[in-house]
């Protein structure tokens, strides 16, 4: 599905109203169930991420930090992840799902950041057909900037809320219209928005730790993860929709 490629003017952000609306329509669906009792359940999770050429500084050290995701979910059932990422000019693609660290490192360390426009519209699309064929428990989406019809975007964000999909979207940077944008689509969805940069690396890794054990094991486990993992992890815990 084509996404749009203008920039986002102020003038365009949804407002609170609308948002507000949107949310209120969210907690009233159901809550996604917990694992399962006996710990088997493996949980699904979207990894995606910005590949375009802002993004290449930071690359690399995105390919070892999700390994966190993985070990941290080791007790409570384990995680099946699927990579997602765009770059370039309408390129945006998607692997299969994948069980442990190395596997997915290797596929990750395969791609080559190259310019081009976001397409995170794009990614929000396949995680609802994704859903919609077996359930997805969490996205994770990792990126710096937004050029995209914040309308069109939140539209998608709000069905996958209403298909109990938090996104979890991670900004790097201090751009103001992807904060915004970013903050909006967590919102939606019933996830959380975090920033961070090249000096929080550690927190990085914390966090996504805490996404992994959410869709492993739902809000309790979360919550009982992030019990003395720092602030970060706080805030994050107390953003997601119980």
């Amino acid at each position: 599905m084509a996404s749009g490629r203008d920039s986002l003017p102020s003038s365009q952000a949804a407002s609170g109203g609308q948002v507000d609306a949107f949310v209120r329509q969210l907690r009233a669906a159901p809550a996604r169930p917990s694992a399962a009792p006996d710990g088997r359940r493996h949980g699904r999770l979207i990894f995606a991420l910005d590949a375009t050429a802002s993004r290449e500084p930071t690359w690399d050290r995105a390919c070892h930090i999700q390994a966190e995701m993985f070990e941290a979910t080791a007790a409570i059932g384990g995680l099946d992840v699927q990579l997602v990422f765009y770059r370039g000019f309408r390129e945006c693609k998607a692997s299969g799902w994948v069980s442990d660290t190395r596997t997915l490192r290797d596929r990750m360390t395969a791609v080559r950041c190259l310019g081009g426009q976001t397409q995170i519209g794009r990614v929000l699309g396949h995680a609802l057909k994704e859903t919609r064929r077996t359930k997805v428990d969490a996205v994770v989406f990792v990126g710096d900037c937004f050029e995209e019809d914040i309308d069109a975007v939140c539209a998608k964000a709000g069905e996958l809320g209403l298909c109990g999909v938090p996104v979890f979207a991670f900004h790097e940077g201090a751009d103001p219209v992807a904060a915004r944008a970013f903050s909006h689509i967590a919102r939606l969805t019933g996830g959380a928005c975090a920033a961070f940069d090249l000096a929080s690396a550690d927190e990085l890794r914390r966090l996504l730790g805490a996404v992994a054990v959410f869709a492993a094991g739902g809000y309790r486990a979360l919550a009982d993860y992030g019990a003395g993992r720092g602030e970060a992890v706080a805030r994050l815990t107390h953003q997601v929709r119980r």
